[in-house]
């Protein structure tokens, strides 16, 4: 087991270099530099003090050199004030060092937010926190009701609680959260009323049923169907096995097949669908998050992008490559935890 882990570990290192060094390409295309100069000249600058500007700031150095800054690996170096002409930091109001130093990701900087005026590091947990706290009480509404829906449905294949439980969930799934989002404002806050001006307020001024409930049931409704569906399908053929008939035989009843023998062989399948949500629902807050004004991690996202923030882009890239890699290596021990029969080489 520690040998797989030290393997997997290993691989997961070198995947986020990989990805990381292909997602600070992409974010640091020329569109995107021009945008941030703009940005931060407040747009009244000509093309040659945009290009003044990129320059001053180690925008126009070397890729590698501006790859290996963000890491930590390579010195930032500050930038001349061209009226004094000392070395001040690139962005004051991020605090960085006014003299060569390694100041990036190794050393826990995560560089600084153009948009907000402050550190990455600053911005980026409040917005971790708020979309955690979303996906928790996600997770705590998706998943047992999914279990009991697919236990439910797999348990007696082709009757008419199968088949009624199959088209709820098949229902679930095919509609996308924008849509589900929208019909459950509008049933809140248009039929039955529940909503008023005030309730519709972002996270900042505190959750209220509007910018929390409804995105927590916009999330979990397309996720149960996915999951009642397979752990459905997983049941099934658990119960058409021959260790199951065996143990009818026995004289067990039907409940304690499904309970001691039944259940925990179906729910291999399940588990990874189970881990495959925290990524998925990492990109799917990002709608729902719009829709309802929340402000996590998808609402960061949305900021970063519209005003070419590309520390922060970076930042919640990264986070994005950590939790699919952190999920996948969970779910391969869950395998082994569920049945000791799979042996990992």
């Amino acid at each position: 087991m520690l040998t797989f882990l030290a393997r997997r570990l290993g691989i997961m290192a070198l995947t986020m270099f990989c990805l990381s060094l292909v997602v600070f390409f992409f974010v640091n295309l020329e569109p995107n530099l021009k945008k941030l100069a703009i940005f931060n000249t407040q747009q009244r600058a000509s093309a040659e003090d945009l290009e003044n500007w990129l320059t001053r700031n180690g925008y126009r150095d070397n890729f590698f050199v501006r790859y290996g800054r963000w890491i930590g690996v390579v010195k930032q170096q500050p930038v001349i004030d061209v009226n004094t002409g000392e070395l001040v930091p690139r962005f004051r109001f991020c605090d960085e060092p006014s003299e060569p130093a390694y100041n990036g990701i190794l050393q826990g900087n995560f560089g600084c937010s153009t948009a907000f005026k402050t550190k990455v590091e600053n911005r980026l947990p409040q917005g971790l926190k708020a979309t955690g706290l979303l996906m928790f009480w996600v997770m705590i509404t998706m998943v047992p009701a999914a279990l009991v829906i697919g236990v439910l449905a797999g348990m007696r294949e082709g009757s008419r609680l199968d088949r009624g439980l199959s088209v709820l969930s098949i229902t679930s799934t095919a509609t996308p959260e924008y849509v589900s989002g929208i019909i459950f404002s509008v049933v809140f806050a248009t039929w039955l009323k529940v909503l008023n001006g005030s309730a519709a307020t972002a996270t900042s001024e505190g959750i209220s049923f509007y910018n929390f409930s409804l995105p927590v049931m916009t999330l979990a409704i397309y996720g149960v169907g996915y999951i009642a569906r397979m752990t459905r399908a997983s049941m099934a053929e658990v119960m058409a096995s021959q260790y199951i008939r065996t143990a009818r035989l026995k004289g067990l009843s039907f409940a304690q097949v499904v309970m001691k023998h039944a259940l925990r062989n179906a729910l291999i399948a399940p588990f990874t669908v189970i881990m495959l949500q925290f990524p998925w629902l990492l990109s799917g807050v990002v709608v729902v998050e719009a829709i309802f004004r929340y402000q996590g991690f998808g609402f960061l996202l949305i900021s970063a992008a519209s005003n070419n923030d590309i520390d922060l882009l970076l930042a919640c890239g990264l986070v994005s490559v950590a939790v699919v890699l952190a999920t996948q290596l969970i779910s391969d021990i869950g395998y082994a935890w569920l049945n000791p029969r799979i042996r990992m080489s």
